[in-house]
């Protein structure tokens, strides 16, 4: 018996997502001197294009780390042991950052939202409400939860925030939202915005970026929770020579330069609308195929759709069969929702044929697991989408 042909594989998760072949090509560029001025002059353009995507004059500062880093660094340069801090909570990484703050002694508010939607801007603001003597310091809350496949109005959500507690810090989570949809950091006035290279960027993950406004350097100053790798301001001091702190992840450096380059040339608008049109193929053939997805429309991530499998079908078994038998790497469900569940990624360089591809492997699979799937209809709905 002969070995089975391998497969092509499909990595169809939010993140690490695919990477193209001229990202790939820049990151193999030879080692340099990271405190010389070639490589000082690759980051001060990595970081110039870092604010482009952020949109802001605010500064950006990049740490070699997960999202995860770019999370805890928010926490402990902005407040100290005690503070009040409100967490808008719409999922597994809602959930991280209270961890994260909890562990440093913040006294962190979990306004928890139903796994699945959105916070509604009036319930952030009877919460704030509730804080009569204006002790909260801080608002938390996502842009994008990957692991409900949900989007959050931070426009409306920061409005709500500066309406009742004007002085309070806007911290986002912006990891896997970033590029897939508009954030204006300047014009929402947000504090700190947290990005991560493995996203809608392209590259792989090392890099976490933190961006820090007026009012959070003023909060930097009076707080007092331990830091050293994450001391934003000892970052801010490096960044200023075109240099980190640390010894830097050169190769994702390169491929962040060549990024930064490529999409600046394809333009944010366009960027923006090339992930709405991949959440609507998506949405699309799932419901075409049968599927109950767990955000509503209203809702929806442009960056990664969560799925409940047809009945009698187990998520985990889906995501086992789509990888061994169509090379498709989905991804599972998270926290409370891990088996119930599994999602696509359709962030960052994702090709619209893949999507469709991917409704077509799904389909065969359901239809041969006995779910009652009509062949065809859901990957015909998909191709509706493309223009």
């Amino acid at each position: 018996m002969t070995d089975k042909k391998p497969l092509k594989q499909y990595l169809m998760i939010p993140g690490p997502t695919p990477i193209p072949t001229e990202i790939l090509s820049a990151m193999s560029h030879e080692m340099i001197g990271h405190r010389g001025p070639v490589f000082s002059k690759i980051l001060a353009e990595v970081i110039e294009g870092l604010k482009w995507a952020y949109q802001t004059k605010n500064d950006v500062m990049v740490f070699p780390c997960s999202g995860t880093g770019g999370m805890e660094t928010a926490v402990v340069n902005t407040l100290s042991a005690g503070d009040k801090a409100l967490f808008v909570n719409i999922g597994n990484f809602g959930d991280r950052w209270i961890k994260i703050a909890k562990t440093y002694g913040v006294d962190a508010i979990d306004l928890k939202v139903e796994r699945g939607t959105a916070c509604d801007p009036k319930v952030l603001a009877a919460e704030l409400a509730k804080d009569s003597n204006k002790e909260i310091k801080a608002v938390f809350m996502q842009q994008n939860e990957t692991s409900t496949g949900v989007i959050n109005d931070v426009k409306a959500l920061a409005a709500v925030v500066r309406k009742s507690h004007p002085d309070v810090l806007i911290l986002v989570d912006a990891v896997s939202g970033l590029l897939t949809a508009d954030l204006k950091s300047d014009d929402w006035d947000l504090d700190v915005v947290v990005s991560g290279s493995q996203k809608a960027f392209m590259v792989p993950p090392g890099i976490a970026a933190v961006s820090m406004s007026k009012r959070a350097w003023k909060a930097y100053e009076s707080s007092t929770l331990p830091k050293h790798y994450w001391d934003i301001k000892v970052q801010k001091k490096f960044a200023d020579k075109g240099q980190t702190y640390t010894t830097p992840p050169e190769s994702i450096i390169f491929g962040m330069h060549k990024a930064v380059e490529m999409l600046k040339k394809e333009g944010l608008e366009n960027i923006f609308e090339r992930h709405a049109e991949n959440k609507k193929i998506v949405r699309a053939g799932l419901k075409g195929v049968g599927c109950k997805l767990l955000a509503d429309d209203v809702c929806s991530s442009p960056a990664v759709t969560a799925i409940f499998p047809p009945d009698g079908v187990d998520a985990e078994k889906v995501r086992s069969e789509m990888r061994n038998r169509f090379g498709v790497e989905l991804a599972p469900g998270q926290g409370d929702l891990k088996g119930k569940i599994f999602r696509i990624g359709h962030l960052g360089y994702v090709d619209k044929l893949e999507l469709v591809a991917t409704i077509g492997a799904l389909e065969l699979l359901f239809s041969q697991m006995g779910a009652p799937v009509e062949i065809g209809k859901g990957t015909k709905a998909a191709l509706e989408q493309i223009k």
